[in-house]
């Protein structure tokens, strides 16, 4: 009936010595060094920020994230900041996706 049997003394030995190294090669290797993208916020007030700006014709967290190399909460955090500061003018809001527009 059910269940899986013991190992004898000499199978878990045998399985002792073959995991062992193993074990070494997994240290032996450097650790390499994660680093998180788009966590700074861009700088608010340059001129090439307003003119790359202008040039789209409606913002929204997506595009800007995607233009800036952003995450989307940075994004739209931003905007607000940018509609706040008089930049962007808030148009429509959906559940998913808010819309500006720059000012001109």
């Amino acid at each position: 009936m059910g269940g899986k049997k013991k190992l004898s003394l000499k199978q878990i030995q045998k399985a002792e010595k073959k995991a062992a190294p193993k074990k070494e090669k997994r240290t032996a290797a450097p650790a390499a060094k994660k680093s998180v993208p788009g966590i700074t916020r861009p700088n608010l007030a340059g001129d090439k920020l307003a003119a790359e700006l202008k040039k789209l014709q409606v913002l929204t967290p997506y595009s800007v994230a995607s233009r800036f190399d952003l995450r989307l909460s940075i994004a739209r955090g931003y905007l607000k900041d940018l509609e706040r500061k008089g930049l962007v003018k808030f148009v429509s809001r959906s559940r998913n996706v808010i819309i500006y527009k720059p000012v001109d």
